[in-house]
Formats: C-alpha cells, structure tokens, sequence
C-alpha cells in the first residue's frame, strides 16, 4: 500500500513568509494605510453601537415620562453609526481589492518568469501538473491571506482591544479580567483543538487525493483494465481507500462537534459571569440599566467574530503553507545563468565550433568526451550513431541549456558562457524530432518563429514548407486549432508546421535533431527536400537516427559513448568499413526487409 504524505515539506517559517509577502504589496502601500484607516473607522463605529444603547436605555429608564426627543435622537445616532460601519467596512474592501489583486498578479509573473528562466535539468525532472497546482494554489494563497487578515484577524483584534478598553475605563478591574481570561482561554481551547483536527483534516485529504488518483489511473489505463481483466481488482483498491477516508472524514466531523461545544461552553461561562457581575452592580446601583445593556451588547461584539477563529486559523495555516510552496519554487536556483559582464551574441558568418567539449548530466556518468569538430558557415555537418551515445546533448549544450563541464562552445569565436542566453537563442533554430505544438492555431504555431511576423510572412513560410496546399484544404485554414500538444496533426504536418516555424525566425544557425525519425519513408522524403531548401544558406548542424537522411552532409562525425569515433563523408565512411558502415548495411537491411 503506498504511504500517505501528509506532512508539511520543509521551507520558510510562516512568519518570515508573510514578511517576504507583504513585499509585495510595497507598491501600494497608500493605498493599504487608506484601507487600515478605513477599518478603524468601522470598527469604532460598531463598538460605539453599544454605547449609544446604553444612552437609550438610561434616557428611557426614568420615573416620570421621558422626554421622547432625547431617545429618537440617540436612536437616529446609532443608525447612523450601523450605516457607517457598513459604509466603511464596505470601502475597506474595495480600497483592497486592488492590493489583493495586484498582489496575485504580481506573484503569478514572478513565479511564470523564474519557471521559464529554471534550467532544463529541472523541468526535465518536474510533474508538470503539480506545478501548475502549486503555482495556482500558492497565488491564490496570497489573495486568501490577505482576506483572512484584513476581514478577519485584524478586525476582531482591534475590536477586542476597543472592548477592552472601554471596560477597563468605565467598569471595575474585574469585568477586564475577565473579559481577558475568557478571550485567553477561547483562543488557547481553539488553536490547540484545530491543530489536532488538522491531522484528521490532512489525513482526509490526501486519502480524498488517493482515490481520485486511483480512479482517474485505471481509466486512462482503461484497456490495460480490460485486458487483464481487473476491474474487480481496481475498484476493491477504492473502495478500501474509501472506506479509510470514511472513518478520517467521522472522526473529522466529531472533532469538529469537539471543538464547536468547547467554544460555546467558554463563551456562555464568560457571558453568564459578566452578566453576573454585571447585575449585581445595577442591584447595589453602582451600575444602571443601561450599563447592563452596553456590556452584554459589547460581549456579544467580541466572541461573535471569535466564533470563526477556529475555521480562520485552519485556512489560515493551509494557505501559509500552499505559500510556502511558492517561495521554495522561487527559491530554487535557475542552473544555467548568464554571467555579470555577459554581452549579446553577434553572428557574422555563423562558424560553430565545438573545442574539446567534455560534459554529464551527473558527475559520475559523463555523456561526452572531448568532442572537437567545426560548422563552417553554410557547411552541413551530421552527427549519428546509436541511441544513448549524446548526439542530442550536442544540440542542448549549443543552445545553453546547459554549460560544457570541459571546453567551450563557440560561435564567430565567442564563446557562448560569455553572451546572453537570449542572444544565443535567437541565433539558432531547430525543427526538434518530436514536434510540440501550442493548443492554438496554425497561424500562430508557425509565427510562434516570429511573433511579430504578419499574416503574409506566415503564409510564406507555410508555402516554403510546403504545408500551404494542406491549410487550404482545412476548413478553418490558418485559423485551425491544433489540438492539445498538435494532437490533431499527423506527425509530417507537425514536422513542417516546425519546418515553417524556423524559416519564419530565419536563423543563421539550424539544428535538426533526429526530424525524421517518426516519419515513414514517403513522409521522410517530403520533409528531406524542405529541410534541404531550409539549410540551403545557412550553417546546419543535423542529428540523425536514419543515415540515408545525411548521406549529402560535408561531414558525418559518428559518435559512441561520448566519443567521435569516426569522421568523413558518406563514401568515405563506407569505404573504411567500420562502426558506420555496419550501422549503413542493418539500415538498409531493415529497408529491404519492409515491404512498406
């Protein structure tokens, strides 16, 4: 059975979070102060609410007839104080919102442009759903944060503060005492009751998460279900994982009747012994009705917005930590990074060169071994041999995705550690051997090349790569959607969708790594004669799993373990009979053997 993971991941403590958070809201701090002030203001307003009960009551509470005027007046002041504290509280929200949401937008560009500046390492090791889950709910953190501490925490601070006070300067010690045990012993009884809750709660959750993973997996591993006939087998998984979520979700239901009963208790007692006191001062005429009146009105003010302490503190402590998440993720350090003094790449020729290049993903295996070989501008050199000898490591480490351990990279004699990954970047293009396409158009997957490119460049480029007279015949044409990662696309529209893409950014620098690998050999040939028109100018560094598709290189490097073991053109390679020719005749031997 696998384990559940309810505990908290290791990171910042929740107070330097929210210190590190309400940087975030530097740029509005006017507007934040305007919103505090507001606050007051409506808090003043509700504990003054009492107060003027207690001037009704006294004025009305007379031997002889009271005299009407004074009471209505009273009366119409205490409307006046309901609708302010309506009014002000009111625009306390709406001075935040703003605040809130900035600070949400903010937070959500900061984390999209770390994630984009992060290595490759690191997204080659990601679940891309978890992060997008952690980025969601930590942005949506900080927006839940900020409520719970301006509608919730701050407020039933100041307004225990004013209560306080207020019976500190009109009553004896003994109402403040305990006002202030009773407040003590609530919020002691509600934090300590809810963190033993939360393990309930976070049991129930990820037997919740559990569940859902374990339908969700057997349906999309419907086939495999049915072939093997466990659909028994599936469902006794679930329901066992139910049944555990069951017990969690009674026990979570009891604690939660726990914690409800004890608030209650507490709250009566303290009313009950206030009220008490309260009374015997009227009977002894210390105190006047109206005394009476105003303390149990201020009390009744005080544990009202206390009765939520116990939901405010859980959420609160769920979105400290969906937080922390965020800031561990901006915490991660992004690999490769451009220097201090790091300056643009400027491409004259477009000579690559690769100087006793040495590099591995991890030091104990190493994936190339002084690698030397030169592109000469508008030269096509091929690299090939068989899978897991680092021919595709040569077109990252060109793209600085990552940097050499050993040795350099240069272009026009710049080496690339000393120029921005961004120039680099856009210097080079690549049709990539497996095509990802945006769920979008084909109008903007092929100006994805050049963002600013017009309709017209699009329609070139398209034309250029030959997929032109396909678009025509879609019946949405340029406008099309392809579907979740191209899915609506076959693997040759895909690969010239890549191919019209490069020649729309128009780089001196072309990689084609393994582009016609998936491709049969009718496609394969269609996609060859655009990829040479493509590279016709242009330095070209071609990697390939099907020889026949490099046999028109300048030069073919032929690469095992790490080590280029053989090096030349087509014929002479064949004619030295090692390592490539016995690659040459299994392909070929492969191809005669295939009908298709």
């Amino acid at each position: 059975m696998q384990a559940l993971r309810t505990e908290r991941p290791a990171g910042g403590t929740d107070a330097a979070n929210l210190w590190r958070m309400l940087g975030y809201l530097r740029p509005w701090r006017g507007r934040v102060l305007l919103a505090l002030g507001a606050l007051i203001v409506a808090k003043l307003s509700v504990v003054g609410v009492p107060l003027l009960l207690k001037e009704v009551v006294d004025a009305l509470d007379t031997d002889g007839d009271p005299a009407l005027a004074v009471p209505l007046g009273l009366l119409a002041a205490y409307g006046a104080l309901r609708l302010a504290n309506s009014g002000f509280s009111e625009l306390r929200d709406a001075l935040f919102a703003r605040v809130r949401y900035a600070a949400m937008h903010r937070l959500s560009t900061t984390v999209l442009a770390h994630l984009h500046a992060l290595s490759l390492a690191y997204h080659l090791e990601r679940r891309t759903g978890a992060v997008s889950r952690d980025l969601a709910r930590g942005t949506r953190s900080v927006s839940n944060i900020l409520n719970y501490l301006v509608l919730n925490v701050i407020p039933t601070a100041a307004e225990t503060l004013l209560v306080i006070g207020i019976l500190f300067f009109s009553y004896s010690w003994t109402f403040v005492a305990t006002t202030v045990l009773a407040v003590v012993i609530y919020i002691g009884f509600t934090l300590s009751v809810t963190e033993w809750r939360m393990e309930y709660r976070h049991r129930m959750n990820a037997l919740e998460s559990r569940a859902n993973d374990r339908a969700v997996d057997s349906l999309l591993n419907y086939e495999t279900v049915k072939y093997f006939g466990n659909e028994d087998h599936e469902l006794r998984e679930y329901d066992h994982t139910l049944d555990e979520w069951t017990d969690t979700a009674v026990h979570t239901q009891v604690s939660m009747g726990v914690l409800n009963f004890g608030q209650g208790a507490i709250i009566a007692l303290a009313v009950t012994a206030i009220m008490v006191q309260a009374a015997l001062g009227v009977a002894a005429g210390d105190m006047s009705l109206g005394d009476l009146v105003m303390v149990n009105g201020l009390l009744l003010q005080l544990f009202m917005p206390l009765n939520v302490l116990g939901s405010i503190y859980r959420a609160l402590k769920y979105a400290l930590a969906d937080m922390d998440l965020v800031f561990r993720l901006l915490d991660t350090p992004a690999g490769v990074t451009d220097r201090a003094d790091a300056r643009a790449l400027q491409v004259t020729a477009g000579r690559v060169r690769f100087e006793g290049v040495s590099f591995g993903y991890q030091s104990a295996r190493q994936v190339l071994a002084a690698i030397d070989f030169t592109i000469e501008p508008g030269q096509k050199v091929a690299v090939v041999g068989p899978s897991g000898a680092g021919k595709s490591t040569l077109a990252r480490l060109l793209f600085r995705f990552w940097d050499p351990d050993e040795g350099r990279i240069t272009i026009d004699g710049q080496d690339l550690r000393d120029c921005t990954q961004d120039s680099v970047r856009a210097a080079i293009g690549i049709v990539p051997q497996d095509t990802v396409l945006f769920n979008d158009t084909l109008a903007y997957n092929i100006g994805y090349g050049a963002p600013d490119a017009t309709r017209a460049d699009i329609e070139r480029a398209a034309r250029l790569a030959d997929i032109d007279r396909f678009i025509a015949s879609l019946p949405e044409g340029y406008d099309t959607v392809v579907g979740e990662r191209g899915l609506k696309l076959s693997g040759g529209e895909k690969q010239r969708v890549a191919i019209a893409r490069v020649i729309l950014k128009n780089p001196p620098v072309l990689v084609f790594d393994e582009a016609t690998s998936s491709l049969d050999s009718r496609s394969e040939g269609a996609i060859l004669s655009a990829l040479n028109e493509v590279a016709r100018e242009t330095t070209t560094l071609a990697i390939a799993h099907r020889l026949s598709t490099v046999v028109d290189a300048d030069e073919i490097l032929v690469l095992e373990d790490g080590h280029i073991r053989e090096r030349g053109r087509h014929p002479d390679l064949l004619a030295q009979g090692g390592l490539y020719a016995h690659m040459w005749q299994l392909q070929q031997a492969e191809r005669d053997a295939d009908p298709a």
